[in-house]
């Protein structure tokens, strides 16, 4: 499926869909240029998932933990430090958690084999402000 989104606004309400269609242990893969919108829409994604805490980008973590007061774990991972690994071990704890969601941006840096069965998102900037994001995967959002 694909979606054009014309405004931060309609990428906001399209990562509460996304959020709110999430059952608790997906691997989500997010793919998209430098200022494509991965982190806002994480950051959208969380707010769905009632996540109070402030979602930032996890570059120099790589891995940022979040918890919402039901007890639903978002692991947000940042792959692009990893692009020359191909894979860290370190991250396993995480990708294989089956009681978490998991966002991984930047996640073709990382092992194709994981991401086999993932929802995938690519982001492409269009023009200022116009998105265009393709869904690959098990994800209804309509």
């Amino acid at each position: 499926m694909e979606y054009i989104l014309k405004s931060l606004e309609e990428l906001e309400q399209f990562g509460y869909k996304i959020g709110k269609a999430l059952r608790g242990n997906e691997l989500i893969g997010l793919k998209g240029d430098l200022g494509a919108g991965k982190t806002t829409l994480t950051k959208y994604i969380g707010k769905a998932l009632e996540i109070k805490e402030e979602i930032i980008s996890p570059t120099f973590n790589i891995v940022k933990v979040y918890e919402n007061d039901k007890g639903t774990k978002l692991y947000h991972i940042d792959a692009y430090r990893l692009e020359n690994l191909g894979y860290d071990p370190v991250l396993d704890d995480y990708l294989f958690d089956d009681n978490a969601i998991k966002i991984v941006e930047w996640f073709n840096f990382l092992d194709d084999d994981i991401f086999y069965n993932a929802i995938k998102l690519y982001i492409d900037v269009i023009e200022k402000g116009y998105r265009r994001i393709r869904i690959e995967g098990d994800l209804c959002i309509d």
